[in-house]
């Protein structure tokens, strides 16, 4: 790798002469880690004129470092940094201070939540890893999303990857989305009505802020999706938490004068219980009945393996009182950031203009990869598939956990990447998560997903969407140990 020419300069205020100057530039960058052993330095010519100096006082200077084992010179292929240069201080260098600012007066919003949820960059090197949401590089098909992304790349698609949509989406993944994945969930939606969103969390903010002030309230669901009760948080509206029971959010225990209700009625965010038909109903009826809206995140319904899911409640809302997220994050990969918002058409007009006044739009090459992926099939053979392996994945886990006395406290009736686990009464799984790593185990505490000053600490959500099946009665074994001696 070549060091660019553009990364040096000489500083005005610095004594000595050119030579000890440069020197000292290159050693500086070397001590501080900017420069690798390896990488190769720009020519004496080059580094010559880019500083406005002689050439050969760019050469004395490169040959004292030399000299110094700082440079090591290659005949013809020119200056490179030494294997045996001086290696960078352990501890951080500080770039730069606060100053004279109290930043404990300056800032005027905190945005730093409490509890959240801990995603180790190094998950997939824990060989049981047992944590929600991370892509399974066996089962994704990388070969044809790299051809939709190749494809999206060409003249013919030249427009959707480099205009400027401003507050517009890609039409053919709109067109995708209205046509072929709305109705599989009863969801009937004209163009003016969907919304492309960086992903369900992002349409869950700006739900939140078009739908909420400071004398509106929200009600969610206890335990739910932290960074959901954390944008609530945030918006400063008023927020009443109401806990579930085995069948989701009970509708008779929302607090009166409720203003907007975010649910997760398919697939409850971490207990994975679904809200029956009847209990759906009485939630829209109340809706009607105090004039609330409902914000329904639909997560997960594709890995409905077990049984077909139950009917979206936006598919029942008969007065446009829903307002749906949905995402291909989940059962893409997490790093893909795309989702949609669906609701009448003056929420997404103002949804709309917000998501304009901060990001504009999603990428357009990632819409029109992700429209290829859908519309050529790739997407529903990977569910199938993925469907399929977390059924088998899903068995083995049971199984282990009925073996070893742990008690499922929520499993998904119609499927799921998850299991919602209690441990005995007085363990606090945080502890137990620390301690487990030592072991190679990778587990989530359950006290992030709770709100309240004192959230239960005997629970901890247990995925299978990225171990093997093979791993998992052994990883349960270890989790099952370590809870006896906790």
């Amino acid at each position: 790798m070549s060091i660019s020419v553009e990364t040096f300069f000489l500083d005005p205020s610095a004594e000595g002469t050119l030579q000890a100057r440069i020197q000292q530039m290159v050693a500086q960058g070397i001590l501080a880690g900017r420069f690798r052993p390896g990488e190769r330095l720009p020519s004496s010519r080059k580094m010559a004129t880019h500083l406005g100096v002689s050439r050969i006082t760019v050469t004395l200077a490169y040959t004292e470092l030399v000299a110094d084992d700082y440079l090591t010179s290659r005949g013809r292929s020119g200056y490179f940094v030494s294997d045996n240069a001086p290696e960078p201080p352990a501890f951080p260098a500080q770039r730069f201070n606060t100053g004279t600012v109290d930043w404990s007066r300056a800032i005027g919003q905190r945005f730093t939540p409490g509890l959240s949820l801990d995603k180790p960059a190094d998950w997939a090197d824990y060989r049981y890893s047992f944590i929600y949401g991370q892509a399974d590089k066996t089962l994704f098909d990388s070969a044809n999303w790299r051809l939709c992304a190749l494809r999206a790349l060409g003249m013919r698609d030249f427009n959707a990857l480099t205009a400027d949509y401003f507050d517009g989406d890609d039409p053919q993944l709109v067109d995708f989305i209205a046509r072929q994945t709305l109705p599989r969930r009863g969801i009937l939606a004209n163009p003016d009505e969907i919304l492309v969103t960086m992903g369900a969390q992002n349409a869950l903010w700006l739900s939140a802020q078009v739908l909420l002030n400071s004398r509106r309230r929200a009600a969610i669901e206890d335990p739910c999706y932290p960074a959901l009760r954390t944008i609530l948080t945030q918006s400063r509206c008023q927020l009443s938490m109401v806990p579930v029971d085995h069948d989701g959010l009970p509708p008779e225990d929302l607090p009166a004068e409720t203003d907007v209700v975010f649910t997760t009625p398919s697939h409850q965010c971490p207990t994975a219980a679904t809200m029956p038909m009847a209990r759906r109903k009485a939630l829209l009826d109340k809706a009607e009945a105090e004039d609330f809206v409902i914000v329904e995140d639909d997560y997960e319904f594709e890995m409905s393996f077990l049984k077909s899911p139950s009917p979206s409640l936006k598919s029942l809302d008969q007065n446009g009182r829903v307002v749906y997220v949905g995402s291909f994050s989940k059962s893409l990969f997490p790093g893909l950031r795309l989702g949609y918002l669906v609701g009448p058409a003056p929420f997404i007009r103002e949804a709309r203009a917000l998501r304009a006044t901060v990001l504009r739009h999603p990428p357009g090459h990632i819409q029109r990869t992700v429209s290829y992926y859908l519309s050529l099939g790739h997407y529903d053979a990977l569910v199938r598939r993925m469907s399929k392996t977390y059924h088998e994945r899903r068995q083995v886990m049971v199984s282990a956990l009925n073996d070893h006395g742990l008690t499922i406290a929520g499993e998904g009736y119609y499927g799921g990447s998850s299991i919602w686990l209690r441990t005995p009464t007085g363990t606090d799984t945080t502890v137990l998560a620390g301690r487990l790593r030592a072991s190679r185990v990778l587990v989530e505490p359950g006290a992030p997903f709770f709100g309240g000053e004192a959230p239960p600490t005997e629970y901890m959500r247990l995925a299978y969407s990225s171990i093997p099946s093979s791993r998992i009665p052994q990883g349960i074994g270890l989790i099952a140990e370590a809870i006896q001696y906790s």
